[in-house]
């Protein structure tokens, strides 16, 4: 079975505006997606890149608004129109009731997409209990048993080892997705990734 290694987190508006697009690609060519939720602060700073506080305002206005609207209209994604309330929050518990869930056996897609449209479209606070336990009953997923786990001792350090791995493969920011060890980084590559799947491009990665 082909597979789509998919680094992100759980606040990432890009992974927020191609999530409905990968799990459509991965239905149409049978691919298994493996969720590798992990902490974007962490992984910009090992990569090498600047933290978002870094960054110019020029940079931040286009890149996070503007092609946040452009993004939003074209993939059908509706969004807020501004920069979520809680959006510098710790996002521990939220990608750690992810991770508890693949612990747990759980297929993640549905809870993950809701974590991200809850955040972007609706202002969700992802450091939140009671916001994640509604986030999860929308998608008829129990929360109690993620939300107990989340910040174990045994979930963090996969989320660190995560990230970690994220940082040692080159990934510098949400989403970036593998497919047979070729790398893609952003959900404007979602198209190549489909083509990916079905004839592998020539080359190799890391060159």
């Amino acid at each position: 079975m082909p597979t789509i290694e998919y680094f992100y987190s759980a606040h990432s508006a890009f992974a927020y505006l191609g999530s409905s697009l990968l799990a459509r690609i991965a239905d149409a060519t049978g691919a298994d997606i493996i969720h590798k939720p992990m902490d974007l602060r962490v992984a910009l700073t090992g990569s090498g890149e600047s933290g978002f506080a870094g960054r110019t305002q020029k940079h931040m206005k286009y890149y996070f608004k503007r092609e946040i609207d452009r993004w939003a209209e074209y993939r059908n994604a509706p969004v807020l129109g501004y920069r979520p309330t809680h959006h510098d929050n710790s996002n521990d518990m939220c990608n750690g009731m992810l991770l508890a869930g693949l612990q747990q056996g759980l297929d993640i897609g549905n809870l993950a997409h809701a974590l991200l449209e809850g955040h972007w479209r609706y202002d969700a606070n992802l450091d939140d209990r009671d916001t994640l336990v509604g986030l999860a009953n929308g998608v008829g997923v129990d929360p109690e048993p993620l939300l107990a786990a989340a910040l174990s001792d045994e979930v963090q350090t996969i989320y660190k080892a995560n990230t970690q791995e994220a940082i040692d493969r080159s990934v510098f920011g949400s989403p970036t997705y593998f497919v047979d060890g070729d790398m893609f980084y952003g959900q404007d590559h979602l198209e190549m990734i489909e083509r990916a799947l079905k004839q592998p491009f020539k080359g190799d990665w890391p060159i």
